[in-house]
Formats: structure tokens, C-alpha cells, sequence
């Protein structure tokens, strides 16, 4: 079945930098775009950052532009997030999912890396 497994979260301080790791599972990878998304209480996932099957093609929310960097491994079957200059504001869980963009598996989230940026 379709499998997502973040990890890499962790507590950072404002300025800082962590990067996020997804394994995924269960359909074809490497044909597939793949996305980031975010969540705080009491709001709605947000995307961050999505990567096509097609080179080059990424996607950022404007919040993150210049900041966070997504990539694939098609070997690993694995989607990266690096996000460098963390701010408070990026305080979330994040989530993968597969999808350029819109989540394709939307019943099959995985359980999220939290990533606090504090002081």
C-alpha cells in the first residue's frame, strides 16, 4: 500500500537550518511529481515546495522562495526538503505526499516531522 515516512524535524533556532527526509512507497515513484506540505493547529495543510517527475520543475510558496530547496532521489525513492534561514513562522508539521502540487493519496498521509523554529 502507499506509504509516506518523514523524518528530520527537530527544534531550530531563528536563522537556522534542517533538512527533511520522505520515504515513500507503494507507487510508482520515479512517474510521479511529488509535494511538501505544512501544518499548524487549527489550519489547513499548505504547500510548501512540489517537485515534478519531469527535470528542473519545482514549485515554491512564495514564503519560502529563495530559502527552502526540494529534491528526489529516484534510486532511494526519497524526496528531500533543505530549509536554511528558519523562521518562527515556519513552526509546523510537514508532510509528503505524492503530486506535483495537489496530493494524489490524500487518504494516506504519513505521520509528519515536526519542525520547530524557536528560541
Amino acid at each position: 500500500q502507499v506509504r509516506f515516512v518523514e523524518s528530520g524535524g527537530g527544534l531550530v533556532q531563528p536563522g537556522g537550518s534542517l533538512s527533511l527526509s520522505c520515504a515513500a512507497s507503494g507507487f510508482s515513484f520515479q512517474s510521479i511529481g511529488m509535494s511538501w506540505y505544512r501544518q499548524v493547529p487549527g489550519k489547513g495543510r499548505e504547500l510548501v515546495a512540489g517537485i515534478s517527475y519531469r527535470p528542473g520543475v519545482m514549485t515554491y510558496a512564495d514564503s519560502v522562495k529563495g530559502r527552502f530547496t526540494i529534491s528526489r532521489d529516484n534510486d532511494r525513492n526519497v524526496v528531500a526538503l533543505q530549509m536554511m534561514s528558519l523562521r518562527p513562522e515556519d513552526t509546523a508539521v510537514y508532510y509528503c505526499n505524492a503530486g506535483y502540487v495537489d496530493p494524489i493519496y490524500s487518504a494516506d498521509w504519513g505521520q509528519g516531522t515536526q519542525v520547530t523554529v524557536s528560541s
